[in-house]
């Protein structure tokens, strides 16, 4: 794979906005959303991800710039130089492929320290010389470590206000081009993840895995408190005085709401269940707060009114 810094187009002294940025530039300019008929804006799309996984991890990004991993996440040389981490015991010689104890693969350890000490006491070369090492035994190469997974690909998923509190369906496009219906987990709030197992990118040990960080986008006239769905309904004075029923949007759809007479603006009345999905299953509430608005064109109201005035002091409480 490129070098991570290469395929976002940023330097290695780049900083964290700015890689983020290139990130974004990129992820929108290739997303397969809008490159359909093109398979290697898609394929660019992936490794795009995946360098900006790796960069955006302060420490992958540290053993990368170290040498130590390379630009998939692998070590660069997971057993060092040599049986024992650094030339063996003695180093290996040109042309032969040695393993562990400076070839032990095709030479009798037990021969060699009988040629060198003899056989004692009924006991062995390999025994006398190893002094209890275990002889060969000892110095076997440690097992490979795993294959190594793909990386995981990450994905923004803009969800519209309605269909977060109701928990509809979201379709996303994945990097090879696919979509998928998504589920919205229970207690769904801004920022939520969901991890898609084996939707990332493909590696010897198998696929990573999708990442969807959820988005939810703001409303024209609802806005989110906890669990609860708050909106501001305006009313006529005539429906405030008299009352009435009136109809008031929810997220569910419109649904029909009473009006005490005498009601005053700020006066919050509570619809039960029209609210976001809480873990468990409930529901919040839906919470309207009345807004008296009186009309334009007031002459007529103050004709009606001429003579009367109100006695009360809604500013008592004040001290006023």
């Amino acid at each position: 794979m490129a070098d991570p810094y290469s395929t976002l187009g940023v330097s290695r002294s780049a900083s964290e906005k700015d890689i983020k940025s290139a990130y974004r530039k990129l992820a929108k300019e290739l997303h397969p959303d809008r490159n359909k008929d093109n398979p290697e804006a898609a394929d660019r799309f992936g490794k795009v991800t995946q360098a900006y996984d790796l960069l955006s991890d302060k420490d992958k990004r540290a053993q990368f710039d170290r040498g130590e991993i390379d630009a998939e996440g692998n070590p660069t040389n997971p057993f060092g130089q040599g049986g024992f981490g650094g030339g063996g015991f003695g180093g290996a010689r040109p042309g032969r492929d040695y393993q562990g104890f400076g070839g032990a693969e095709d030479l009798d350890l037990g021969d060699l320290f009988e040629g060198l000490f003899g056989r004692g006491n009924g006991r062995s070369g390999r025994a006398a010389g190893m002094g209890g090492m275990g002889g060969q035994q000892g110095f076997r190469r440690p097992p490979p470590p795993p294959p190594q997974k793909g990386a995981d690909i990450r994905y923004k998923l803009a969800v519209p206000f309605v269909d977060a509190a109701t928990r509809a369906k979201q379709r996303i496009t994945l990097a090879d081009g696919k979509t998928i219906d998504l589920s919205l987990p229970e207690g769904v709030e801004d920022g939520t993840t969901m991890r898609l197992k084996g939707k990332g990118q493909k590696g010897p040990g198998g696929n990573g895995d999708g990442i969807v960080v959820i988005d939810i986008q703001p409303h024209p006239f609802f806005y989110r408190e906890g669990d609860d769905v708050r909106v501001e309904l305006p009313i006529t004075l005539d429906e405030a005085v008299n009352g009435a029923k009136v109809k008031v949007p929810t997220v569910d759809g419109p649904v029909m709401l009473s009006i005490g007479a005498g009601s005053s603006s700020g006066k919050v009345l509570r619809m039960k269940g029209k609210g976001f999905s809480k873990k468990g299953g409930a529901r919040g509430d839906q919470l309207v707060t009345l807004e008296i608005q009186l009309p334009e064109d007031v002459s007529d109201l103050a004709a009606k009114l001429e003579g009367w005035s109100d006695e009360g002091n809604p500013r008592e409480h004040m001290g006023l």
